[in-house]
This record gives structure tokens, C-alpha cells and sequence, in this order.
């Protein structure tokens, strides 16, 4: 046996430019498998660092379209919300507008978002340096603003940003604190590319045209915790249309969404990307498996008069079957070990270039090696077997 594989290597290497080309399907095939599980892994755990950052008990509402006929959404709805709504834990208002930041020669543009000090307990929100906004600052209206570590760098290098003025549309605010850094969201935005101002202070200086006084763009509601969310939402939802003055058979003008309805959404994309990839993957390792099949066939072709000559001298079947499986096999294999490699960097460039998070587990290495495993035993199987059956005269005399 060991002198059957010594010559199913030796072949193989004698061959080697046609070995590599051959092996190339199998080598994109288990790539494209490694990037797929990857990319749903990264996912994955993605969602799970969003639950834990932002809670399985946030509940965010937005106005339906004015075009509709939505609701337009105000801060006399946060406080309503506040004090009648006995499962609302913390509720916080969010006002945004893309805006320009400037400090010195620097600029940075930016969206900055007008809130309330509960919105930082909401979004887990935790300054770095400084501090956070304070009740003091929404009742005087006063120009400071709370900056994410994106905003820090770019505009501050490596100066300590308390304290500075930075303008934002012409106005200058005083930096107060930096955010730690939280990283990607979900949706791969950067959730350290935040300016966060009190609320007053949008509606009075930052948003006077884009918003009428006391609107806001969306509310975030937090239940005490995750299994009250269902009764927080119908509660929420409920002093609402009373608000509107809506009748049963009227639809909500709002939508009120959970983080879990959210995370479903996103996991829906993901398993679509999913699916995509591994119909990708599935046909390069077709294609690849053909291949080999091709090649082992043309080698049989090749070599049948040293299969007579084998056979002549002692060989049985089963040692020529176990040849020119052995070939396949390994050709598939060491395609699928280099395979495990293109989709680990595949993996790192989809990371560092389109930003979306990726994670390469133990199982998936073993679901690719084992994957180009069954290709090989698949499709070197037909051409082994075939070889096999020649018999040793009719091989000596082929020419």
C-alpha cells in the first residue's frame, strides 16, 4: 500500500502544472464556502454584540411618511410617554441633521443628533473624557456637545478635545466629554461618528428649518427588561392613537419596533447573502470535482499500458482502484487546503475593505476540508473504478 501511494504522489508531481490547474475548482469552491460561513458568522455575532450594547428591551418609534398621512412626532409625545406609561423605563427623544464640523483648518462632516441625558443610559453611551449632557444643559439651551472617538480623531488628532470649540453650521459649541468607543453597528455604520447636542439646543439653533419647534425625528422607549417589551409596545401604542384621536378601524400612523424585529430583518439579509455564497461555493466544487474526474479519466487514458504492466507483475484491482483514488483525493485535498486559506483572506478583505464583520471558526475549516474530501472520494471514484477493470493483455497492447 505504501508503495501504491508512493506512486500516486510521484505521478502527480510529475504533472504538476495540470495538478494545479485541476485543483483550482476545488480551491475557489472552498473559499467561496469559508467566506460564506464566515460573513453569517460575523453576522451573527454582530447581532449579539448589538443585543448586548443596545438591549433586547428598546422599542423605536418613527412617524409613518407625511405623505401617507403619518403623525409628525414631538417632545409633548416623549413626555406623555414619560409619565403615563407605567412599563416605560427611559424614554428619549432624537432629532438629527448632517451637518459640517469644524475646528481650525479641519473639517468633518457629521450627523449630529439632539437628545436627552436618558439617551445615552438608552444606547449605553458611556463618556470616555468629560462628561455627558446634563438636565442643566436642555433648560438653558446651551451650546456643548459630546463627541464619538471618530469625531475626536479626526478633528483633534491627538489633542484633548475638552474644553475646544468646534463650529457646527457657523455655531460654535463647546466640547464637554468624548464617547467611548462602541465600533460598528449592525448596519456597519460607525457608531463613534456621533455628535450628540441637548435637544433644546437642536430645535433653537441647528434644525429650525429642517424641523417645526418641538418635532422629532424618532423616540426611543426602553421596557424595564426584554420580556416586557410585547405589554410596552401596546401601552405605547395605545396613548398614541389616543393622541391622534384615532379611530379603531384607522391604521397606526407610527411604527413601533423592537430590537428583535430589527435583528430578524438584518438576519434575513444575511441569510440571503448566505444562500447566494453557497450556491457560489456549491458550483465551483462542481466544477471543480468535474474537473478532476476529466483529468483522472485522461490519465487512466494515459497510463493504461502501465496499468498492464502493474496488473502483469502482481498488481490487483484493488491497488490500482486505491492509485487512482489516492490521486483524486489528494488533489482534492491540497486544492481544499489552499481553498481554507483563499476564504480566510477572503474573509479579511471582506472585513477590511467593505467593513462587514467576519469570523472564521474551527467548523467551518472542518466543514470546507471535509467538503473537498467527499469531492475527491466522488468524483476519482468512476475513474478509479474503470481502471480497475482493464484487463492486463488488453492494457499491455494499447497504444
Amino acid at each position: 500500500m505504501f508503495e501504491t501511494a508512493r506512486t500516486a504522489v510521484s505521478s502527480l508531481w510529475i504533472n504538476k502544472i495540470r495538478s494545479m490547474l485541476t485543483m483550482l475548482g476545488v480551491v475557489f469552491g472552498v473559499g467561496a464556502v469559508i467566506a460564506m460561513i464566515a460573513v453569517g458568522n460575523g453576522a451573527k455575532h454582530q447581532m449579539e454584540r448589538v443585543i448586548a450594547s443596545m438591549g433586547a428591551n428598546i422599542i423605536v418609534i418613527r412617524p409613518v411618511s407625511n405623505n401617507l398621512g403619518g403623525m409628525r412626532l414631538s417632545m409633548s409625545d416623549v413626555m406623555a410617554i414619560d409619565d403615563e406609561c407605567w412599563s416605560v423605563k427611559n424614554v428619549a427623544p432624537q432629532v438629527h441633521a448632517d451637518s459640517q464640523l469644524v475646528f481650525e483648518n479641519r473639517n468633518w462632516p457629521c450627523r449630529v443628533i439632539g437628545s436627552t441625558p436618558s439617551f445615552f443610559e438608552i444606547r449605553e453611551f458611556r463618556a470616555q473624557q468629560g462628561r455627558i449632557i446634563h438636565e442643566e444643559d436642555l433648560e438653558s439651551a446651551l451650546r456643548v456637545a459630546v463627541i464619538g472617538s471618530t469625531v475626536a480623531r479626526e478633528l483633534f488628532g491627538p489633542d484633548n478635545p475638552i474644553g475646544q470649540y468646534m463650529r457646527v453650521r457657523n455655531i460654535p459649541f463647546e466640547i464637554v466629554g468624548v464617547l467611548a468607543p462602541k465600533g460598528q453597528s449592525a448596519t456597519g455604520e460607525d457608531q463613534d461618528d456621533i455628535v450628540i447636542i441637548p435637544v433644546t439646543t437642536m430645535h433653537r439653533r441647528i434644525a429650525r428649518s429642517a424641523n417645526p419647534p418641538n418635532r422629532v425625528n424618532m423616540i426611543f422607549v426602553q421596557a424595564h427588561d426584554a420580556g416586557m417589551v410585547d405589554s410596552t409596545m401596546a401601552e405605547v401604542r395605545a396613548l398614541l392613537r389616543q393622541r391622534q384621536n384615532l379611530a379603531p378601524d384607522r391604521d397606526d400612523t407610527f411604527t413601533l419596533q423592537d430590537m428583535t424585529q430589527m435583528l430578524d430583518t438584518m438576519a434575513e439579509s444575511t441569510r440571503v447573502i448566505s444562500i447566494l455564497l453557497g450556491v457560489m461555493g456549491s458550483i465551483s466544487l462542481l466544477v471543480g470535482g468535474i474537473g478532476i474526474m476529466n483529468i483522472m479519466l485522461v490519465s487512466v487514458s494515459e497510463r493504461t499500458r502501465e496499468i498492464g504492466i502493474r496488473m502483469a507483475i502482481g498488481a490487483r484491482k484493488g491497488d490500482i482502484r486505491f492509485q487512482f483514488l489516492l490521486e483524486a483525493m489528494l488533489l482534492s485535498l491540497i486544492g481544499g487546503g489552499f481553498g481554507i486559506l483563499l476564504g480566510m483572506g477572503a474573509s479579511m478583505a471582506v472585513t477590511e475593505f467593505l467593513k462587514w464583520p467576519t469570523h472564521v471558526s474551527t467548523g467551518a475549516v472542518g466543514i470546507a476540508a471535509g467538503f473537498s474530501c467527499f469531492v475527491g472520494i466522488f468524483f476519482g471514484f468512476y475513474p478509479a473504478w474503470r481502471a480497475s477493470l482493464l484487463r492486463p493483455i488488453d492494457a499491455l497492447r494499447f497504444e
